[in-house]
């Protein structure tokens, strides 16, 4: 379950993801899989070359690109690597929501 996030908010995210750029998101999150993380981001691109290649600098695998129930694909980061990921993209806190 997702909460911490305002509309205008998720909106911006699915525009950049519209217009082809990396887009971040970072809001609160529940889920019972993961009881160690309280926070998720998710990191989007309409363009999947685009977005496997960012991925691959972190280690990600392009097959883990959430693309099946979602027209905005993206990469759920979470615990100890979505920390590092956005500490080395330029995020001072993780729960700044995707702002640098």
């Amino acid at each position: 379950m997702a909460f911490g996030i305002k509309r205008h908010e998720l909106d911006e995210w699915k525009a950049k993801i519209d217009r082809g750029e990396l887009a971040f998101l970072t809001h609160y999150w529940i889920d019972d899989r993961f009881p160690d993380c309280s926070t998720v981001t998710k990191v989007g691109c309409r363009d999947l070359e685009k977005l496997a290649e960012w991925g691959r600098k972190y280690g990600l695998q392009p097959e883990w690109i959430d693309k099946r129930k979602t027209d905005y694909p993206h990469f759920d980061l979470l615990g100890t690597k979505q920390a590092e990921i956005l500490k080395q993209e330029g995020f001072e806190n993780p729960l700044l929501k995707g702002k640098k």
